[in-house]
This record gives C-alpha cells, sequence and structure tokens, in this order.
C-alpha cells in the first residue's frame, strides 16, 4: 500500500484498539475549507460531519479546517467565496446537490478542488468530485460481478424517478466499460399496470408464451388417436368393451387422468436484470417477475443499495444482490469516533471523515488533480476509492446477497484495489 494510503488508512484502524480522545494540536499546514449546514433544520447531521472531519485532521502537521456555515442567509454560493478569500486550497462539502451546483462555479473560476458530500452524480465535473456512494458506483459493481458469473446479456426495469435515471446511465457506462452489449433499458410509470405490462415487453413474453402454446398444440396432436380403420372383407372388428377391463373399478376408469404441467417457459432475453424499486412497487415488480415467468434459475436479479435496509423482508427475491461498502470496513472508524465524541456516528459521517483524511494525505502537494486523481486511489471508511479526472469516483464495493429467509450476506468482498477494468 503506497505510504500516502497507508496513512490514512491507518487513521481508520488505530480506533480498533479503543484508543482516547485524540490530543487537541496546535493547527498547521494548508486550509482546507469545509462547507456544511451548521444551523437550521440540518443543524444536526452538519455538526455530526464537522466532528468527523476534525477528527481525521487531528494528528499533528494536519491542514487547518476552516468550516463555513451553507444554511446561513448568504447560503453555499457566499460560503465558498468567504472560504477562497479565507486561502483555503480544497473545499470539503457541500451536503446537497443543490448547494453543490451553487459552489463548483465559484469554486472552478478559483482553481480550487471540490470533494462534495452529495451523492447525485449529475454533480461530477472535473474539479468537482461526488464523494457519497452513488448509484453508478453500485451499478458499476454490480455489472462486473454479473460479467465474472458468466452473464453478457443485461437488462433493466426502473421507475421513471431521479434513481431510475441515474442507474440508467450508470448501467450504460458500465456495460460499455465491461464490453458488453449495450442493455436493454425500459422504464415504467409505477403503477400496478405499468409496471407489469413493462416488464412483460421487456421479457419478451408473448413471443416466450407463443412458444409454449405451440408445443402444447403439436403435443395434442400428438395425442390424438387415430380413427379405427374400416374392416377388410373376412375381418373381425372387436367393439369396444362396455365394461371395465378386469382389475379395475368402474371408478378408476371413469377418472380422468391427471393432466401433467406444460412445458415451461422459455428463458427471457437477458441473464441480468436490474431494478431499482422500492416499498410497494417493488412487491408490483416481485408479482410481475413471476407472472412473465422469470426466475433466479435463468437470471441474476440486481437492484440497488437501500435494499440493503429492509433485506429482512425481500425473501422473495432470494438470490438478488446489491452493491454497497463493507460494514467491517468502518469498525475502526466507529470505535474511534466513539471514543472521541462518545456516541456512535452517523452514516453520513463517513463522507467528510474519509474527505479530510485524503485532503490530509496529499496537503504538502498543493491539491494537484493529479495527485488528487492517482491510479491506486486512497483508502477510506468505506473501502478504497478513487477520483478520475471527470469527477466521478470510483468505490470498491462488496456483493451482498439476499437469503431464502430474508436477509443478506456478503458473497464477494470488497476488493482491496481498484482498477479501470472494474471493482
Amino acid at each position: 500500500m503506497p505510504s500516502d494510503q497507508a496513512t490514512l488508512q491507518s487513521d481508520v484502524t488505530s480506533g480498533a484498539i479503543g484508543l482516547p480522545a485524540p490530543p487537541v494540536v496546535p493547527p498547521s499546514g494548508p486550509k482546507v475549507g469545509i462547507l456544511l449546514p451548521l444551523s437550521g433544520p440540518n443543524g444536526g447531521l452538519g455538526e455530526a460531519m464537522l466532528r468527523a472531519a476534525k477528527l481525521a485532521l487531528a494528528a499533528p502537521g494536519s491542514p487547518i479546517l476552516d468550516p463555513h456555515d451553507t444554511a446561513g442567509p448568504s447560503g453555499a454560493a457566499n460560503a465558498t467565496t468567504v472560504a477562497i478569500n479565507a486561502g483555503d486550497r480544497i473545499i470539503l462539502g457541500p451536503l446537497t446537490s443543490a448547494d453543490t451546483a451553487q459552489v463548483a462555479p465559484i469554486a472552478a473560476a478559483a482553481n480550487v478542488p471540490v470533494l462534495a458530500f452529495t451523492s447525485d452524480v449529475t454533480q461530477s465535473h472535473p474539479g468537482v468530485w461526488v464523494m457519497g456512494v452513488t448509484p453508478e458506483q453500485q451499478v458499476r459493481r454490480l455489472v462486473f460481478a454479473a460479467k465474472q458469473e458468466g452473464r453478457t446479456r443485461i437488462a433493466a426495469l426502473l421507475p421513471s424517478s431521479a434513481l431510475g435515471e441515474a442507474m440508467a446511465q450508470g448501467l450504460t457506462l458500465a456495460c460499455a466499460d465491461a464490453g458488453l452489449p449495450p442493455p436493454t433499458i425500459l422504464t415504467h410509470a409505477g403503477t400496478n399496470e405499468s409496471i407489469d405490462a413493462t416488464m412483460k415487453q421487456l421479457s419478451d413474453f408473448a413471443t416466450r408464451q407463443g412458444v409454449v402454446d405451440q408445443q402444447l398444440k403439436d403435443a395434442a396432436v400428438a395425442a390424438t388417436p387415430a380413427a379405427p380403420a374400416a374392416a377388410l372383407p373376412g375381418q373381425q372388428v372387436w367393439p369396444a368393451p362396455a365394461a371395465p377391463l378386469s382389475g379395475i373399478s368402474a371408478t378408476a376408469a371413469t377418472t380422468p387422468a391427471v393432466v401433467a404441467p406444460g412445458p415451461p417457459l422459455p428463458a427471457p432475453p437477458f441473464d441480468a436484470l436490474l431494478l431499482g424499486d422500492t416499498g410497494l412497487q417493488l412487491q408490483q415488480v416481485i408479482t410481475s417477475l413471476h407472472t412473465s415467468g422469470i426466475n433466479a434459475a435463468q437470471v441474476r436479479i440486481m437492484g440497488p443499495l437501500l435494499w440493503g435496509a429492509f433485506a429482512s423482508k425481500l425473501h422473495a427475491l432470494a438470490g438478488a444482490w446489491y452493491a454497497g461498502p463493507q460494514p467491517t470496513a468502518r469498525l475502526g472508524f466507529v470505535q474511534l469516533y466513539q471514543a472521541a465524541y462518545h456516541q456512535s456516528p452517523k452514516l453520513l459521517t463517513d463522507i467528510p471523515y474519509d474527505a479530510a483524511a485524503l485532503a490530509r494525505s496529499i496537503a504538502s502537494k498543493s491539491y494537484d488533480v493529479g495527485d488528487l486523481t492517482r491510479a491506486d486511489g486512497f483508502a477510506g471508511v468505506d473501502g478504497v476509492f478513487t477520483l478520475k479526472p471527470d469527477g466521478h469516483v470510483h468505490r470498491a464495493l462488496a456483493i451482498f446477497q439476499v437469503q431464502p429467509g430474508g436477509g443478506s450476506t456478503i458473497v464477494q468482498p470488497a476488493p482491496s484495489t481498484l482498477n479501470d477494468t472494474g471493482s
């Protein structure tokens, strides 16, 4: 592991032995601006995220952290101007997509890089990196895992929403990067009728059902007995018996035969299917999977990280995958935060901690784009990540598989390194 990456990683793991709160050290080094809502409705979350960033910069020689409140009357744009005028050489934050849109042009004009805390990948631009765990990252991990499994024909049924659009864009990019054919992507309007009709269209249900209907028709023709032949001169034609044959009861002789199940539907025109729904819409999607004859033996179902919050209720999707950070990766950070602040960190505090630790690890290199986008990346609380020149961030994520009884388990751990062929 490179020295900078090792330094960043040591910040995470050192808390595993339960160290006391870090000592207060006089700040030194370059100034690092951080933009957060430190007042108003999100003030509590903003303060928790600020504490995490301070924790990452607590060691001697760390950059000076310069906080600015984006919830003030002048908003994120003014906070950015103040930070730049104060000499901040890199900006961590802001929290939301809307604030990032305000910050980006001001920072770009001053040639100050931004590590935004949003997960809205549309805010990614050269010089502005989206640090949240994005749908694009999740889909990329799923596509490369599906390819490793031998699956090459990927389709998607997605809601007409911002999440659905982000997943669709991520799927198209990931398939291209993986050398796979362009995916077939359809969106639905959210109603039960729309979900069912779109699923049948995507799975080519009418054609597949037509194959089965023809097989049944052919089987019926083959099973129809031929008409009795007329008797030749001098030939006896035996009449059908008027009573059951010996040893067979009258009841048995008149009971209809058990009808064997018909032939199964042919496989759909894809071997991996990406879904994006949650809640009641996901329940209808599951119903449509069954009525369209799509099963886990033929198709790998894949979905968003959001499924992890209610995986215990997803037994009907046993075998499905979703991608996310490996929980064990953040244990050291959790213990370090608890030791320092006597409370557990909120989930989003991972992001400012990693961003601040990154800023510390390359503080001596002037935050040049080449150093920010180095190929080996950085080891963070949620795993290894790399910043790309276009503002996108690639993350090493684990693959979780839904279990028959509900819940999920990791079937592919997060890799320890990243490269251009996928995580």
